[in-house]
């Protein structure tokens, strides 16, 4: 009996799954793999249900002699551990990032003259329905809510993007990039109140108030359905942090960042420049602990930003708040730095993963942009921030197009410059 492949990536079998299945049976005995939690998420793809509970829908087709998990997106082991005479697959993979893999496949089948079988990928109202219906239930609450803690438990590190907008959510959601026989997006997005104060045209002093932030995670959840860290810089009175802890767990945020600062909150780049008093160790305490009692899910993290090495106090006031910090709640420890090297970052994370092993760790390597992630995540980084860059690359763009317009009194030398809106438009779901 000869052997035919084909591999799923889904939470449900509709008809396109099943004309796959039914044409594989035409060729032989049918072997399906079903990508593991971690293959699933690098392939933009965020299960709903749990990997045995996606073999046995496949399995219940009764069309399948056998299921297997798929460890990886490219098919080398799978294809060198079984043999196949051949793999079959929907003919949607012969444009875009997933190229890759038809390639992968195609090169991996020549090595012993397999063959690659290739089908009409099923696309009507139905099926869209149902892709549709997925969509939907990742962009719920209660589903959006869980999203970080679960990535934290499949990914080396949670690659995080700034975004500011529905369009820079779309951005963050829909960047999906092959390179060297790897699949990368980002992870999850966050809301900068630098970021969401300077779209706003104001000051990043807090000016910009939790209802006015409110409406930017809306925008943002309306169009996305990865999990959303918001920076709630320094949290704001006790009494208005718990409140507001309620309010974004209802909506469906994951965390909240907030940083051990008082008074009018000025920016981090700013260091020792501008003056800055960082809160006491045990006022921020009650500030986490409150935020902790008033969560209803223990989904939602409350994550503690210390701002030690940025005021100049060193390691072990760093290091000192970090465990404080823990013990009263926080469900991570983000460590901030000027530095352009990020040998300061990578002291503390050394010197806090000797004493906790678990507690994940953020950076924000705006200033350290040399470092890589794999180099962080050696260190004990979980979780890398991207704070600032989608917006720091969108504004000499928009100022360079407005002085050409002016001085040539009209668009065309600023034209070639310009993607065309339909390309712009084509990341925008049509309902």
């Amino acid at each position: 009996m000869k052997k035919v492949y084909t591999c799923f990536c889904t939470d449900i079998i509709h008809e396109g799954h099943l004309n796959i299945l039914r044409e594989a049976n035409k060729y032989g005995e049918v072997i399906v793999g079903i990508l593991s939690d971690a293959a699933m998420i690098k392939y933009n793809r965020f299960p709903t249900i749990t990997l045995e509970d996606r073999m046995k829908i496949v399995e219940d087709t009764g069309l399948v002699q056998s299921v297997i998990i798929q460890n990886e997106i490219m098919y080398d082991n799978v294809i060198k551990n079984i043999r196949p005479d051949y793999v079959i697959h929907g003919d949607n993979w012969c444009h875009g990032p997933e190229n890759a893999i038809r390639r992968n496949v195609i090169d991996n089948l020549n090595k012993y003259g397999g063959e690659l079988l290739e089908v009409g990928y099923t696309y009507n109202e139905n099926v869209k329905k149902i892709d549709d219906n997925i969509k939907e239930k990742l962009a719920m609450p209660e589903y959006r809510r869980k999203r970080l803690r679960q990535l934290l438990e499949l990914c080396p590190v949670v690659k995080t993007i700034e975004v500011h907008s529905g369009i820079t959510g779309l951005i963050a959601e829909k960047t999906v990039v092959e390179h060297n026989g790897e699949f990368n997006q980002f992870d999850a997005m966050w809301l900068s109140s630098l970021c969401d104060s300077t779209a706003k045209g104001k000051p990043d002093i807090e000016l910009v108030d939790m209802s006015s932030r409110i409406r930017t995670i809306d925008d943002v959840m309306e169009v996305t359905t990865k999990p959303i860290i918001l920076d709630g810089d320094t949290g704001g009175l006790v009494e208005h942090f718990v409140y507001n802890v309620r309010t974004l767990e209802r909506m469906g945020v994951s965390a909240v960042i907030i940083e051990d600062k008082t008074g009018l909150k000025k920016n981090s780049l700013f260091g020792t420049e501008v003056e800055q008093t960082q809160d006491s160790i045990e006022n921020f305490c009650e500030k986490i602990r409150a935020g902790k009692n008033a969560q209803r899910t223990e989904e939602f993290m409350i994550i503690a930003r210390i701002e030690s090495l940025i005021l100049e106090k060193g390691q072990e006031d760093a290091l000192k708040r970090a465990f404080a910090y823990v013990e009263a709640g926080a469900d991570g420890i983000m460590i901030h730095s000027r530095k352009k090297s990020p040998d300061e970052i990578f002291a503390f994370c050394d010197a806090f993963r000797k004493e906790n092993t678990q507690t994940p760790i953020v950076v924000v390597p705006t200033s350290f942009n040399s470092v890589t992630e794999s180099e962080l995540a050696q260190h004990g980084v979980n979780i890398v921030i991207y704070a600032n860059q989608l917006t720091r690359s969108a504004f000499p763009a928009m100022q360079s197009t407005a002085v050409e317009i002016l001085k040539n009194h009209r668009a065309l030398e600023v034209d070639a410059k310009l993607m065309p809106f339909k390309e712009i438009i084509t990341l925008i779901d049509d309902i």
